[in-house]
């Protein structure tokens, strides 16, 4: 199993793209603890009652206090932590005058502002015990802004990629290393409310001809956070069967 005892924190990892990462991760060995605002036994009874090590802690994601007291009592009871995925995000299809700043500021507090939050409640006991991974779920609207949805999700996956990079610099003396997932086009429950018409018109401008399944980001997110991804940190991969190639 590649992720044969690993201890791993995924936020939001119980629908879409983090349940199918949550679900492949522990079918590689590892235990898992999801940062969940909404309770979610059903779920978690689901994967237990298949002899699966995972938990679920309600926890809002966008107060500091609340994330640092959650993954404290985690790394407790496990003895440590190896890989953090900061899955969890929300998305807007407000214009910029048609966007309220409540709206504006919800979006950045999820999408960035809660990967920082998780990010500097692990980055301690990463860095002490010089391993781990630190895997970021970003888009790819972060790199040609928005196609579907509103500007405030494409600035904060941007920022989120930005800050991908930023941290993989300075933690790689500790040899942790940070990565990013950019997906387009994936069939999730968000996708599935698609009118047929803009379905064909996204697979129109992918050169695969198809939209891509959470399984094959799960894969991808499995090799970044395995040791097959020893050498690669920094890097933000696309998964779009060829929409951008860059």
């Amino acid at each position: 199993m590649r992720l044969a005892n690993k201890r791993v924190i995924i936020t939001g990892g119980n629908r879409g793209i983090g349940r199918a990462i949550t679900e492949r991760f522990l079918k590689e060995g590892a235990r898992v603890a999801l940062l969940v605002r909404r309770d979610v036994s059903p779920f978690i009874k689901e994967l237990t009652d298949k002899g699966y090590s995972v938990q679920a802690r309600q926890t809002d994601i966008t107060d500091y206090e609340q994330v640092k007291q959650a993954i404290d009592a985690i790394v407790q009871a496990w003895g440590g932590v190896d890989i953090l995925v900061n899955n969890a995000a929300i998305i807007s299809r407000e214009g910029v005058l048609d966007m309220s700043l409540k709206a504006w500021h919800e979006v950045m507090d999820v999408n960035v502002n809660a990967a920082f939050y998780c990010s500097k409640a692990v980055i301690p006991y990463l860095s002490a015990q010089r391993s781990g991974t630190i895997l970021n779920i970003s888009s790819v609207a972060a790199k040609c802004g928005d196609i579907t949805a509103a500007p405030a999700y494409g600035t904060s996956k941007g920022a989120l990629t930005t800050f991908t990079r930023s941290l993989a610099r300075q933690l790689a003396p500790y040899q942790v290393r940070v990565n990013a997932i950019a997906p387009h086009a994936i069939v999730t429950e968000m996708s599935a409310q698609w009118s047929d018409e803009k379905r064909k018109q996204v697979i129109s401008a992918i050169p695969l001809g198809r939209m891509g399944t959470v399984e094959e980001v799960a894969s991808t997110a499995l090799f970044l956070a395995s040791n097959e991804a020893s050498f690669i940190t920094g890097e933000t991969v696309n998964i779009n069967g060829g929409y951008l190639m860059d």
